[in-house]
């Protein structure tokens, strides 16, 4: 049972009959007192006489997956299986980061008829978002009470990453097609894919001629080749502490996402063979043996619910998930966050045995730093003019210090570790949230032109 705000508002107008009662000899407290027993009164009966919430049926109809940040609209349907018309109210209880409005849906529904009320869902985290009930209110014909039952129906929407570094991949296609172009023709020797005939050229390796080709012809030919494309490119991700760490406007773990799919994109159109591995002490997701069109939809779907975890990775047992999923990987990228030489002991400790196998890219996500205040312009030292231009600097306060202290340090760490991953024989690059993606898919271009993948 639940009441209305009527039920306030009567017992305040009886107020109007105590005080002229009053006036007439009659006490106060006892007509004040009767009067509230006889709203009470009137409240049940009206909750009685209210259609019971139970006779509805729930039926929901959601999406099955929605981007980050991306509005979708879930279905209610709400059926009165009952003989008599309700009105009321009704509440779909999603979780507060699913972005479903704060108002309850009006319900008005006649006996035996189904109804459909749309609920705008905005979702602000990524993972499984669910709703498990609905909770009706069902009014009195008075409208003073009613009421509300709790009806069981869960429904559950994935919420995928983004995906915002998309808008970098048609430059690097581009860029990737300029490549097939110029690296076609030549390439000779075992493990290569047959491209094209062409005549022979003085100098040419005599090997490649094709003397089928040559006594059809009449003059000589030669075989050209195509580098193989289909390379192992293995992504890590390290879902352990540090990628908890906030970074704008969300965590590391976010910003590796985004490398992630943008290098898995471009990876897939140059036929090159992508695994996943989302790791800290355990397998969080993997994706593995998939390939084109098919390939995007499984890494989403295996990000979607892995969360940071509080506890440090163990690089060993990460690197032995890598050499399990393929054993010829050309390329491994590490997106993790190593800036501090104490912390990083074990990962640099285990580095050096996987760089000796494959190729290996550490991708890092760095906050971004403020640039200092420009001494030439007309707000620093130099633009003042006048009186003004002799004034002393203003001293930073302490905080500032602390601050600028400790973002010199930070980089300085930073350079430590690069250099340390640089001698185990492995490449670190470390960017924005933004910028990394597009890095990262830089580089695996120009390994691609250097005919080192």
């Amino acid at each position: 049972m639940y009441v209305t705000g009527r039920l306030p508002l009567l017992v305040a107008l009886g107020a109007v009959p105590v005080v002229l009662l009053s006036l007439a000899g009659v006490d106060a407290w006892a007509s004040a007192g009767a009067w509230v027993v006889l709203c009470i009164l009137l409240a049940g009966a009206d909750a009685a006489a209210a259609p019971s919430p139970r006779t509805l049926r729930v039926d929901r109809r959601i999406p099955r997956r929605a981007l980050l940040g991306q509005q979708v609209e879930a279905e209610l349907w709400l059926q009165n299986t009952g003989d008599r018309r309700l009105r009321g109210r009704a509440r779909d209880a999603w979780q507060p980061t699913a972005g479903a409005p704060p108002e309850r849906l009006a319900v008005d529904i006649p006996a035996g008829e189904r109804r459909r009320f749309a609920v705008p869902l905005l979702p602000r985290r990524r993972g499984e978002l669910r709703s498990e009930f609905v909770v009706v209110r069902s009014d009195g014909p008075l409208r003073l009470a009613g009421r509300q039952v709790r009806l069981d129906a869960p429904g559950a929407l994935r919420v995928l990453p983004p995906f915002t570094a998309r808008r970098h991949l048609p430059s690097r296609l581009a860029r990737l097609r300029e490549l097939d172009g110029s690296t076609s023709v030549q390439v000779r020797g075992q493990g290569t894919e047959f491209d094209s005939l062409r005549e022979y050229v003085r100098g040419d390796d005599v090997r490649s001629i094709d003397w089928r080709a040559t006594a059809r012809a009449g003059t000589t030919m030669l075989r050209t080749w195509r580098p193989e494309r289909d390379r192992h490119v293995v992504i890590v991700i390290d879902t352990g502490r540090t990628a908890a760490a906030r970074v704008g406007d969300g965590v590391r773990l976010d910003a590796a996402m985004e490398a992630a799919l943008l290098l898995a994109a471009l990876a897939s159109r140059a036929g090159d063979h992508t695994h996943l591995l989302l790791f800290d002490r355990v397998t969080r997701g993997r994706v593995t043996r998939v390939d084109g069109p098919a390939l995007l939809p499984a890494l989403v779907d295996a990000m979607a619910p892995v969360e940071p975890q509080l506890i440090d990775t163990d690089w060993d047992a990460a690197f032995a998930q890598v050499r399990a999923l393929t054993s010829r990987p050309s390329l491994v990228v590490l997106l993790t966050a190593q800036d501090a030489p104490d912390a990083a002991r074990g990962f640099l400790g285990s580095l050096p045995a996987l760089a000796h196998r494959a190729h290996v890219l550490v991708g890092t996500v760095t906050v971004p730093t403020p640039s200092p205040p420009d001494a030439g312009a007309p707000g620093g030292a130099s633009g003042r003019v006048g009186p003004a231009a002799s004034a002393p600097e203003p001293r930073p306060d302490a905080a500032e210090v602390y601050r600028e202290a400790a973002a010199a340090r930070t980089a300085r760490d930073a350079a430590a570790v690069a250099d340390a991953i640089g001698r185990a024989g492995a490449e670190a690059i470390a960017d924005t949230p933004e910028a990394l993606p597009p890095r990262i898919a830089d580089r695996y271009l120009a390994l691609k032109a250097a005919g080192r993948l």
